[in-house]
């Protein structure tokens, strides 16, 4: 017998589910869609800079992987990599680690790009306009085969380069300044 799959009319109502299991869904057309765990490669470069930051912002800001961020258009919540957030939301994610359309968006949103052109395209081109969308005013992309830092700061409703960082290039930041490592430190993280 074929079981009809769950479908969920609205966000607060994906939000009651709970299917007793660990596992990180997003909401596509009112589906879920079960998100696989992250590679070493980019854990490894996500807990490297988890480090870096919570000596800029105390650990209690810098979230990993499993932090859920609300997006407009599909799907409906995104994973980041790496977000660094608020200080009022520490309080407000007390309960759901979770950062609704109706809260202030996070400082800094991180994603380190998976090999193939599908996940490139969903890092490079989807995330940016929801993130933009969302109004962080800072985007990073973590490229492992290019092995580049790109930086974006939004620019009024868009997304601006910052930079593209590589090497032993000092990445700026436009919400933390210079930071102390470089993109060689990134991905050394790795090895």
């Amino acid at each position: 017998m074929t079981q009809a799959k769950q479908r969920f009319l609205s966000f607060d109502e994906y939000l009651s589910y709970d299917d007793g299991t660990e596992n990180l869904y997003e909401l596509f057309n009112g589906e879920l869609i079960e998100v696989p765990p992250e590679s070493g490669k980019n854990t490894a470069i996500a807990v490297f800079l988890l480090l870096q930051f919570a000596g800029i912002v105390g650990h209690l800001r810098v979230r990993p992987h499993g932090l859920e961020l609300e997006v407009r258009g599909e799907p409906k919540n995104r994973y980041p990599d790496l977000t660094i957030l608020q200080p009022e939301h520490v309080q407000q994610l007390d309960q759901r680690n979770t950062l609704r359309l109706s809260m202030a968006p996070p400082l800094l949103v991180v994603e380190v790009v998976s090999p193939g052109d599908l996940q490139r395209d969903r890092d490079y081109i989807a995330k940016r306009m929801q993130y933009q969308d969302r109004e962080i005013p800072e985007y990073w992309i973590i490229d492992p085969q290019l092995e580049t830092v790109l930086v974006l700061a939004l620019v009024g409703d868009r997304y601006a380069e910052a930079g593209t960082f590589q090497g032993s290039d000092v990445i700026q930041s436009p919400q933390f300044g210079t930071l102390a490592f470089t993109p060689t430190q990134v991905f050394a993280a790795t090895r």
